[in-house]
């Protein structure tokens, strides 16, 4: 039996040569340059860019020619965006660190869960240590909550209701006035607590990272068995967020 195209991952290569093509070239590129650059015949060439002209990730000009499109910039700024935010978060969250001697997370909102995307780890036996690309949901961290409070009252209404606010220890937060009081608090304070609410013993302080537009891009966050943690550690938390934010463009309003 004939195969109707290349296999999938032909198909990936074939895509990533004629992009490649396009970046390498700062003029719009004719298809018969492409498929010669490519080695591609000019009818499969042909055909890939014109499915890719279709999500937005290659242009057509109007004199038949081929660039890259502009999905692919946002798609770039998006990747920027969290590199130098990993960049600038880093040596910051070494500090706290050193300052504390827990565990330092940085984590990331995605839907209805927070990611760890960085940490700085102590030196020591017993620690709390998150796995990098490990997912929370957000009701049961301390910068999940500040990421809900954010969304307002109604955006927690319909957290709640599309997860149910499932228990994960005897102090989960599953009642959606408590967790609506909670984000209030985060506003007021500029910091939340989880307390023993994802995980029995185990608990944390998170404060928020903001970008040049004043939005909530990220949070980080000190993890410690519950009877080491510590109230005097807020205002060195809430230093390590502001100067990351700082880093970020964000300058809070005066008065």
């Amino acid at each position: 039996m004939a195969k109707d195209g290349p296999p999938s991952i032909q198909v990936v290569d074939r895509v990533a040569h004629l992009l490649d093509a396009l970046a390498a070239s700062p003029d719009p590129l004719r298809l018969k340059i492409l498929s010669a650059e490519t080695k591609l015949h000019p009818s499969t060439a042909f055909r890939i860019l014109n499915a890719l002209a279709g999500h937005g990730l290659v242009e057509r000009t109007p004199n038949g020619q081929y660039r890259l499109g502009v999905k692919l910039l946002q798609y770039g700024s998006r990747v920027r965006d969290k590199v130098d935010l990993l960049r600038e978060a880093k040596p910051i969250m070494e500090w706290l660190r050193s300052q504390v001697g827990e565990t330092v997370n940085l984590t990331v909102r995605e839907g209805d869960e927070v990611v760890y995307v960085e940490r700085a780890i102590p030196n020591r036996m017993m620690r709390v240590e998150q796995i990098i690309g490990s997912r929370a949901p957000l009701h049961v961290t301390a910068v999940g909550k500040i990421f809900l409070a954010e969304s307002g009252a109604q955006g927690i209404k319909e957290y709640a209701r599309r997860t149910g606010l499932p228990r994960y220890t005897p102090n989960t937060l599953t009642s959606q006035a408590k967790l609506w009081q909670h984000a209030e608090e985060a506003i007021q304070n500029g910091y939340a607590h989880d307390n023993e609410e994802a995980e029995q013993g185990v608990g944390c302080i998170g404060v928020p990272i903001r970008d040049n537009r004043g939005i909530m891009v990220a949070g980080i966050s000190i993890s410690a068995p519950r009877e080491r943690l510590q109230d005097s550690w807020i205002p060195l938390i809430k230093k390590a967020g502001a100067d990351i934010s700082a880093r970020l463009g964000y300058a809070p309003k005066q008065g």
